[in-house]
């Protein structure tokens, strides 16, 4: 009967998580973010009031994110704009040597009107009313989708101050509303819970560290002038799966349009990609971060899907530790039914 119950209440939370997601979401990426930094800020809180220490340690990180966005926001900018001024270019290129070749090799026939594509593009970029006509319904439909985000991105700031600040008494008042029957088992699991996502995060760093050298030494090897910047931005961006490599993909074959005369040049940066994309799927994240916190790789995938579809971009960064710290509790729930009488009848 009292399995029953828990089963029970399990279906209500879920279906209420299905619900309130979207709501959720701030709330939810303001907690890791926050444990994340509650090192630093329980260091700084020794010598300084804890409001302090979460104001400065917020300082900190929005220094840094910031110091990130002034290195690569140009250098994005002046590679969209070279490739932008050189489009017309590379549109004669494939009309006198692409299309000729997938013809001749490939048996493949692509009949496209250069000119007209051309001339589509230069009304576009040249704000034609057309264009601005056309495009005006979209950006109404998801007006509201883009007024959501902004709302959450200015919600998470200051979410995250007061997690920051009052951490330890949210943590000691959810412990006292726990049945003291309850108490020891439920204790044990949340130290449990606290080292695994320990362990994850730890796994997820050396993962971003590892791949940032590796895409900057691949790219430079393969030629590519921005080689440092891109390489670092795409290894951080692994924290977010497949992100870090389509983002880096596209940097450099922006800025390969802007140094290479030949295609030998794009297909060493595609191919140090494409070993990229194999060897942080299938070898450093399955070992240093699945394995550590006990997830096979496919349970990796069904999370970021699940959590994906739950709560949208923010869910894909909340999907590994989440899932890390739901596999603890599945865990003792696991072991609670094998000692159980409906197991054991």
């Amino acid at each position: 009967m009292r399995f029953a119950w828990y089963l029970t209440a399990a279906a209500v939370a879920g279906l209420l998580l299905y619900f309130v997601a979207p709501i959720l979401t701030p709330f939810l990426l303001s907690a890791v973010l926050a444990y994340i930094c509650l090192p630093p800020t329980d260091l700084i809180a020794r010598k300084a009031p804890r409001w302090l220490a979460a104001a400065l340690v917020m300082v900190l990180l929005v220094i840094g994110l910031t110091a990130l966005a002034l290195v690569v926001l140009p250098m994005v900018e002046r590679q969209f704009v070279a490739f932008m001024q050189h489009l017309p270019e590379y549109l004669d290129w494939a009309r006198a040597r692409a299309l000729p070749w997938l013809s001749g090799t490939l048996g493949v026939e692509l009949n496209l009107d250069m000119e007209h594509l051309r001339q589509a593009l230069a009304d576009n970029l040249r704000g034609d009313s057309d264009f601005v006509r056309t495009l005006l319904p979209r950006i109404t439909t998801g007006g509201m989708a883009i007024v959501g985000f902004f709302t959450s991105v200015l919600l998470m700031p200051v979410v995250l101050f007061y997690f920051l600040r009052d951490w330890h008494e949210i943590v000691g008042r959810i412990e006292a509303l726990i049945p003291r029957r309850l108490h020891p088992g439920a204790r044990n699991m949340a130290v449990e819970i606290d080292r695994v996502l320990g362990e994850f995060l730890r796994g997820q760093l050396l993962v971003m560290l590892l791949m940032a050298a590796y895409y900057a030494a691949a790219l430079w090897i393969a030629g590519l002038e921005y080689a440092l910047p891109i390489g670092i931005l795409s290894g951080l961006l692994v924290f977010v799966p497949y992100l870090g490599a389509l983002v880096g993909l596209l940097l450099s074959t922006l800025a390969g349009f802007n140094q290479f005369d030949n295609m030998i040049g794009f297909f060493g940066v595609w191919i140090a990609f494409g070993v990229g994309q194999i060897l942080e799927g299938m070898l450093l994240t399955p070992w240093l971060v699945g394995n550590r916190v006990g997830l096979h790789p496919v349970a990796v995938i069904f999370s970021l899907l699940v959590f994906g579809k739950l709560f949208g971009f923010f869910g894909v960064l909340l999907a590994l530790p989440a899932s890390a710290a739901l596999l603890v509790a599945l865990r003792h729930l696991r072991a609670h039914y094998v000692d159980s009488d409906l197991y054991k009848s």
